[in-house]
């Protein structure tokens, strides 16, 4: 059975016995407490919290659907048997009850049907996990004898603990509740002779099924509180259920991926069987980069976009072990297209393989430096491997094998603990004062910070170094700048600093930053405008080309990124007057 006629199965078997199907909702959830949509349950979930109507929106307490998925926390198992970045999710829902609504019996005969007279599995391989109960919520009783009546003997169904059987919530409150799970004994041959679900030490059993009764509401507070409304939220692991069906071990072997590992073999001095690793995480972060781009994400430094430029990079780290030729990027993404473009008609081939291509020259550049920066040193320490991470955006697998080469060793202890304080400090940010040492703002904001410093120094280079900062106001969107200047900039004069600006940007100018003394900071060069406002500790943010050669050198509150790599094409929206002798500037930057 091949991926199409899988959906296609289920899909067809719910919509049969009365469900709506429901197309999948997008990868960027409404609920922007999480990064990305994990769970099929995700778009239903204000409707199984009784926030919404489901009748008046959907006509129907029963659905099902298809939905796209994406978990973070997974990046670097990929590369095994099971684990994947993107992947799909079928469930089936009943939404509150009415006299043909269905809870915990109707959920399991419905799972036991689909799989045992639909797809054809041995219901004998079936085993099943239940909550065994705590303090909070007691033994699901009820479900161990509906799973008995329906067939499954008591030695086929195992208890364990909430961490195991307990569901949700996806936020930090929403609807949640005890779980059945449904496991496969694929047999000896895949791990111990006697064991069962949830095996520390093999992969013997594999889920596929989750069945969530959802019975209770986690408030704000913590707080489990009855749900005024029960509902079933089901959720099959496609990838998973596909290989076995298939006899498979992984779905790397299946139609979901056999063409494009294929294709990748036909750029590669080396064979699939060869390096499974490197392939697999290819073909994965491919597939997945896919759907990122098609959502309108592009990389950048934090949240989405970040998750996207690590995928990027590890593919292209990957690529150099195997001797991958990305120059064909097209062609393996073609592959993709080819089997979901039907299905996910918003994914877009053009826009995927010029963000891959554009994030590809700004890594190459960053390798340049990077590698320059490894020569350096005698020794690296977890400072000197977060400064390389961070600055040049090697992935900790470069750093690594960078490393390795020199005969020196990472402490990824260290690394992992400088990369928490760096996440603790960007999330908290600090006090936002005129000169201070940091301030709480987003990508975007920081993006625009540098920008303001590279068309700065270019409007001096065009116009005269009488320009001088007089002001500035900088957002998420967009920058306004206010500097010294007795007239109206001509067009040839602003379209002289757009191109120098955007220049600058090609080239990768690498943004450094030190804490100073204002002393200290006056005496090195750094441009300061407003010295009596400035407190006793500033920023000096310096914006340096590949050679070393300063361009800039700026007393400045920040924040700002490590690369102006990282801009995108910079557009000055308007120029006019701010006062007598004062020309302001509105620009954006366009990715």
């Amino acid at each position: 059975m091949n991926s199409k006629e899988l959906r296609t199965k289920f899909l067809d078997y719910f919509k049969e016995r009365g469900h709506s199907i429901i197309p999948s909702s997008s990868l960027i959830p409404e609920d922007n407490t999480v990064l990305f949509t994990t769970a099929g349950m995700q778009q239903f979930s204000l409707y199984l919290a009784d926030k919404k109507d489901v009748l008046k929106d959907y006509g129907n307490r029963h659905l099902c659907s298809c939905q796209k998925c994406f978990r973070t926390g997974d990046i670097e198992e990929v590369g095994d048997d099971t684990h994947h970045t993107f992947f799909e999710m079928l469930g089936n829902w009943s939404v509150g009850q009415n006299e043909n609504g269905y809870f915990k019996e109707g959920s399991i005969e419905f799972a036991l049907d689909f799989l045992v007279n639909k797809l054809g599995l041995d219901k004998e391989k079936i085993h099943v996990t239940v909550f065994e109960g705590n303090e909070i919520v007691s033994k699901d009783e009820e479900a161990i004898a509906i799973w008995q009546k329906n067939g499954v003997p008591l030695e086929r169904i195992h208890e364990f603990s909430a961490k195991d059987n307990f569901w949700g919530p996806v936020s930090n409150e929403g609807p949640c509740g005890p779980c059945s799970e449904i496991h496969y004994d694929r047999g000896e041959s895949y791990g111990c002779k006697d064991c069962g679900p949830n095996c520390d030490y093999c992969k013997r059993f594999v889920e596929i099924w989750n069945l969530v009764f959802m019975e209770y509401y986690k408030n704000k507070d913590g707080v489990y509180e009855k749900l005024k409304q029960t509902n079933i939220d089901t959720g099959i692991g496609f990838e998973r259920l596909l290989s076995i069906l298939n006899g498979k071990n992984s779905s790397y072997e299946t139609d979901l991926f056999e063409d494009l590992i294929k294709k990748i073999e036909e750029y590669s001095s080396s064979k699939y069987s060869e390096n499974k690793v490197a392939y697999r995480i290819i073909a994965d972060h491919l597939r997945s980069s896919s759907f990122l781009i098609s959502e309108g994400i592009v990389p950048s430094n934090s949240d989405k976009g970040y998750i996207l430029r690590r995928l990027i990079r590890r593919i292209i780290r990957y690529a150099r072990i195997i001797d991958l030729d990305l120059n064909k990027v097209n062609e393996l993404i073609k592959v993709i297209m080819d089997l979901y473009k039907e299905i996910y008609r918003e994914l877009d081939s053009d826009k995927i393989i010029e963000v891959f291509n554009s994030e590809k020259t700004k890594f190459e550049k960053s390798l340049i430096g990077g590698l320059k920066e490894f020569d350096k040193l005698k020794e690296i320490n977890a400072h000197d491997a977060f400064f390389i991470y961070q600055t040049f955006g090697f992935p900790i697998e470069m750093i690594k094998e960078e490393a390795e080469k020199k005969g020196l060793k990472i402490d990824e202890e260290g690394f992992n603990e400088e990369f928490k304080k760096h996440q603790e400090i960007s999330r908290a940010g600090a006090e936002k004062r005129f000169g201070g040492v940091g301030i709480d703002a987003g990508e975007g904001e920081a993006k625009l910070h540098t920008t303001a410093h590279l068309m700065h120094q270019a409007l001096r280079e065009i116009l005269g170094d009488h320009v001088k900062q007089m002001g500035s106001n900088i957002d998420t969107e967009r920058l306004r700048f206010d500097f010294s200047h007795d007239k109206k900039m001509t067009e040839e004069e602003l379209q002289k600093v757009e191109n120098l600006v955007n220049e600058r940007i090609e080239k990768g100018f690498v943004v450094n930053k030190e804490i100073k003394s204002l002393k200290e900071a006056l005496s090195c060069g750094a441009l300061a405008f407003f010295k009596e406002k400035y407190p006793e500790s500033v920023n000096v943010y310096t914006v340096m080309g590949n050679n070393g050669e300063v361009y800039s050198k700026e007393i400045c509150a920040g924040p700002h990124i490590t690369s102006s790599s990282e801009l995108g094409k910079f557009k000055i929206i308007k120029e006019s007057s701010s006062g007598a002798n004062i020309r302001r500037i509105k620009a954006v930057l366009i990715y």
